[in-house]
């Protein structure tokens, strides 16, 4: 496999979450191996039970307990849910450190430096997992200065006409 590298699909525009899973699909379709890694989407599995009819090449991954968008939510159920997202971060190093899979979506995952559930040092310490054949993938309404470094490739997905 060519060297994995670290991609990012941010902007206001919809269709980030499509494209990276387009990619899944397509790489799973060329025996590859994909984890995908839900941050700030709630516990609702309505949209996700069409990918879990496509395990093992697609795996699918949500550790928030709450059926209900992070942004919803109390500040006590914030920390609460920081804490599961945590959970799922650990996962997603876990993941990297062990080559489980050949490409890693972390969805929402920019959200995150945003809403200051992780910090740079914890990106740091998730990218240093990474083994040079792993390709990840990071989306997000926001671009953050500390993922901008790690990236090989940037594309803003933005709305031309609403």
């Amino acid at each position: 496999m060519a060297q994995g590298k670290v991609l990012v699909y941010y902007g206001d525009g919809k269709g980030k979450t499509a494209v990276a899973f387009g990619h899944a699909l397509r790489l799973a379709s060329q025996g590859q191996s994909v984890i995908i890694i839900q941050f700030l989407k709630g516990k609702n599995d309505d949209r996700t039970a069409f990918f879990r009819r496509l395990e093992p090449e697609i795996k699918l991954f949500r550790f928030e307990k709450s059926l209900e968008n992070y942004d919803n939510l109390s500040e006590e159920e914030k920390k609460e849910e920081s804490m599961n997202i945590k959970n799922g971060l650990n996962f997603a190093k876990k993941v990297l450190q062990t080559g489980e899979c050949n490409v890693l979506i972390l969805d929402e995952f920019l959200g995150l430096f945003d809403k200051q559930v992780i910090t740079g040092a914890e990106l740091n310490s998730l990218l240093s997992a990474k083994s040079e054949d792993t390709e990840i993938i990071f989306t997000g309404w926001m671009m953050d200065a500390s993922v901008s470094q790690y990236a090989d490739e940037i594309y803003e997905i933005q709305t031309e006409k609403g």
